[in-house]
């Protein structure tokens, strides 16, 4: 069995634990790693029954913070739901491991698919664009598209891990 949780990455000078945006989750989070320019990525990992918490709104985190912000939801170390906000570019929604979301969406009783939950990855890239040029990040268009576009080899984790690597905003 892999690993479900969030990924809460944000930039602040102060804990991302402490703002009222994750105040629900705050209690579950840890810190997994910070960058010395202040961005943060915290940890939720979903609750010993399974039950995913409420880790926050990251359209409140982008506002309180006045920053970009994103949560990566990982499922069973399969795929990734990315969830992103920004005070000017908005939010989107998209998804790593496209493959294997499509797996988890496959008993979908309306026979949506996994495009009709998430961005494609060639639009995923245009908005992680501009994500990351509001960041203060210059990213390649290719180098996301890859991200956009694998396999989770070895884990979801780790492509998520990737993604932020290809953003700019913590390097592997």
């Amino acid at each position: 069995m892999g690993y479900w949780g969030y990924f809460v990455v944000g930039r602040s000078e102060r804990r991302l634990a402490e703002l009222g945006a994750l105040s629900a989750a705050a209690p579950g989070m840890t810190l997994h790693e910070t960058t010395e320019d202040g961005w943060q990525v915290w940890e939720y990992p979903n609750a010993p029954d399974g039950a995913a918490g409420d880790v926050g709104n990251m359209n409140d985190l982008a506002e309180e913070t006045g920053a970009p912000a994103l949560f990566g939801y990982v499922m069973d170390s399969d795929c990734v739901v990315v969830e992103a906000a920004a005070p000017d570019s908005g939010s989107w929604t998209t998804c790593l491991a496209r493959e294997a979301m499509a797996g988890y969406l496959g008993g979908n009783e309306d026979g949506l698919a996994v495009d009709d939950f998430f961005l494609e990855p060639r639009d995923a890239v245009a908005r992680a664009l501009a994500w990351a040029a509001e960041s203060g990040r210059d990213a390649s268009e290719e180098r996301l598209l890859d991200v956009l576009t694998s396999d989770a080899d070895p884990s979801a984790e780790m492509l998520f891990f990737r993604f932020l690597d290809r953003l700019g905003v913590v390097p592997m």
